[in-house]
Formats: structure tokens, C-alpha cells, sequence
């Protein structure tokens, strides 16, 4: 393919284009959920976004005689960079119809932004963080996404690798369900870790949720800080987040542990609405937000999003027995199956948490990099 043009979106309509072009590449995937299009918006907004106050981004649009057939985001996460000493840029919101031209110009165009601002490696993909949708998926195609994971057409590994870019780490998504979680033996086991470790767990007060927010946050920042890639979030980041989710919050499944009164760990699950969100093909709030109150009652799946405790509790087989509760909880308040997403390739103890669970492993994530 000749003659292909990459430049920044500028305008107000560049950018209504940069967030409607998926709908062009999955058009023929039906497992692909489309998301709500006020939600895409307020992701890339600069403006809006409190993720942008430390990173500088550059959004790209691939074009072919006028058409649109590529996308993709140069960023730059000071934080990430200060926090783990390195100088690398992501790259994020890549989407390509299958032409490895079109992908090599982009990764091209992306990777000369990013070296002219200084840095030394590229990674991703990250949209726009880890701390948001992050990586590529490599296997488990015929399934679903689920709520706030990325899903791409498989064809892109082939596309990113062509262009020059090499596996840096995996994540698995695991799959939990109530047939294989529960056993007497485990609810022996468990429960003995538990009183061993004097371990209580009670769920989020929504009535003091700005407080139980700032509890969780702390937990979040001191549990996840050693973890590859993982990038403290700030206040503003934080509760930007916490605003967004606490409508779909189900107060069962935020739970926090507690060793002696003391939080030391916690859980949030979320109802899988990407299991409503699919029958929105249009990706309009309204009339989106009525088929998702429609279909809302028919969900079953929950996504364990986020699972940890502080690091002096690592080793005690806190994080296993949170898990379990965590299952269970899930499972007495009519959801028995979910995704527990995402967990690094070498996180030792959280890979054992789900297997102690019997959960089955049955998707992979990539993160790629490239030294430039």
C-alpha cells in the first residue's frame, strides 16, 4: 500500500475519528463489546483525564486515499519513569486494519515522536497506562472480553512483531467458577490460614465512601509498588477512577482484610456489564443505557479487577485466603463464574492464589518493547 499519510489529531473531528475507527476494524468480530462513546472521549480528553497532568501523549491517525486505516498513541508517563528509573515511552490505542505497512508507518511515526522527546525503549500496549486497559491479547480469541479488557483481532500480534517489536512480559487472565473453587478440604484450609493469621474481612461502607476510598488507595499503592510496571496512581487519578466506577460498585464484593483492625489487603470485583454492553452496537449512552438496565439482570460473570495485600503480609497466605473469600462472596451474591484479570507471568504468589482456587488459565496478554 503507497501513499499513506500519519498525522496527529488536532481537531475536534480528528478526534471523534480517532474513537470511532474501531468500530471499522471489529465490524466483523462478534465477540468485540463496543464501549460507550462518552467513556472513550473522556480516556484521551488532556483535559480531563488527570492522567495527562504527568504524561505527554500524541494521538495518530493513519490514512490511505482519504481513508481512515490505522490508529495509535505516543506516551510518555513521567511517573512510570520516575518511579522505576527508566527512560521509555507506550505506545497505546493501536488499531490497524491487517496491512503491515500501515502498521510498520505507524510504529514509524510513533517511535520518531517518542525518540525526539528523549527515551530509549518502547512498550505496550498501554491505554493510555497500566493502569487502565493494558495489553495484547495473544490467545483466547472466541471469548468475550470482559469488563475493562482489552479485546484485538489476532492478526495484530503478527502486525506489532513485523514491525520490529519483542515480547517483554505476559499476563494471564484466569477463569473462576464456582464448580472447581470449592471443596470441603479448601474451606478446611482456608479457614485454618485465616485463624492462623488472624485474619477478618468486612465489605465497603458505602456510606463513607469517600473514606473507604482513601483506605483502598492506600492499600492499592503500597500493595502493587514492587510490581513490574506498576505505577503509584494519585489522588486525582484515584478518585477520578473511584467517581467513574461507583455506580456499578456491589458493596458484597469490595472487600478489605484486616489483621487486627488494620487493613491489610482488599478485593474489587465488578459485574461483568461488557455482558450488556455488547448488545449496545453503537456505543451511544442513550439508548445504550437502557438495554444495559435490560440485560444487567441476566449478568453472571464478575471481573476480580483488582486482588492484593501490603507487602509484610505477602508470604502468610493472606492473598490466597482473600482470593477464596473473594469467590465466595461472588458466588452467594449470584454471580458463580469470573475472570480474575490480569496477573504477571512471574507474580509467584498471585498465580498460586488461583490455582489454590482451581481456576483455569484461558487467556494471555502481551506487553511488547523495542529499544530505540
Amino acid at each position: 500500500m503507497s501513499s499513506i499519510e500519519i498525522k496527529p489529531i488536532i481537531t475536534k473531528r480528528e478526534s471523534e475519528a480517532f474513537i470511532r475507527f474501531p468500530w471499522k476494524i471489529y465490524a466483523d468480530y462478534p465477540q468485540w463489546v463496543p464501549p460507550l462513546l462518552m467513556d472513550r472521549r473522556k480516556l484521551i480528553d488532556k483535559k480531563k483525564n488527570p492522567f495527562y497532568k504527568h504524561a505527554d501523549v500524541e494521538f495518530f491517525l493513519a490514512r490511505h486515499k482519504g481513508e481512515i486505516v490505522g490508529r495509535i498513541a505516543g506516551i510518555i508517563n513521567h511517573n512510570h519513569n520516575k518511579e522505576h528509573n527508566e527512560n521509555i515511552g507506550f505506545f497505546g490505542f493501536f488499531e490497524c486494519i491487517n496491512d503491515q505497512q500501515v502498521a510498520n508507518e505507524l510504529f514509524k511515526t510513533t517511535i520518531k515522536w517518542l525518540k525526539a522527546h528523549g527515551v530509549t525503549a518502547v512498550r505496550g500496549p498501554a491505554n493510555p497506562s497500566v493502569n487502565d486497559e493494558y495489553g495484547l491479547l495473544i490467545d483466547g480469541f472466541d471469548r468475550l472480553p470482559i469488563l475493562l479488557m482489552p479485546y484485538n483481532p489476532p492478526y495484530y500480534s503478527t502486525l506489532i512483531e513485523g514491525a520490529g517489536l519483542a515480547k517483554a512480559k505476559d499476563l494471564y487472565a484466569y477463569h473462576v467458577c464456582k464448580e472447581k473453587a470449592f471443596s470441603e478440604k479448601l474451606n478446611r484450609v482456608t479457614e485454618k490460614v485465616q485463624q492462623r493469621e488472624g485474619l477478618t474481612f468486612r465489605s465497603i461502607d458505602m456510606k463513607r465512601f469517600k473514606e473507604e476510598v482513601d483506605i483502598i488507595k492506600d492499600l492499592y499503592n503500597r500493595a502493587w509498588q514492587y510490581n513490574w510496571g506498576a505505577v503509584k496512581m494519585t489522588d486525582e487519578e484515584f478518585d477520578f477512577l473511584a467517581k467513574d466506577l461507583k455506580p456499578i460498585v456491589v458493596p458484597e464484593l469490595v472487600i478489605i482484610a484486616e489483621f487486627k483492625g488494620e487493613p491489610v489487603g482488599f478485593s474489587l470485583s465488578l459485574p461483568d456489564l461488557n455482558m450488556a454492553l455488547k448488545y449496545n452496537k453503537k456505543g451511544y449512552l442513550i439508548p445504550g443505557i437502557a438495554r444495559l438496565m435490560w440485560h444487567k439482570k441476566k449478568i453472571n460473570w464478575v471481573r476480580i479487577l483488582v486482588l492484593g495485600v501490603v507487602r509484610e503480609r505477602q508470604k502468610t497466605g493472606a492473598a490466597s485466603v482473600l482470593f477464596y473469600e473473594t469467590a465466595k462472596r461472588c458466588t452467594e451474591n449470584g454471580y458463580p463464574d469470573g475472570e480474575a484479570s490480569w496477573v504477571l507471568e512471574d507474580n509467584v504468589m498471585m498465580n498460586r492464589a488461583a490455582e489454590f482456587l482451581n481456576a483455569d488459565r484461558y487467556k494471555t496478554y502481551r506487553i511488547y518493547e523495542i529499544k530505540i
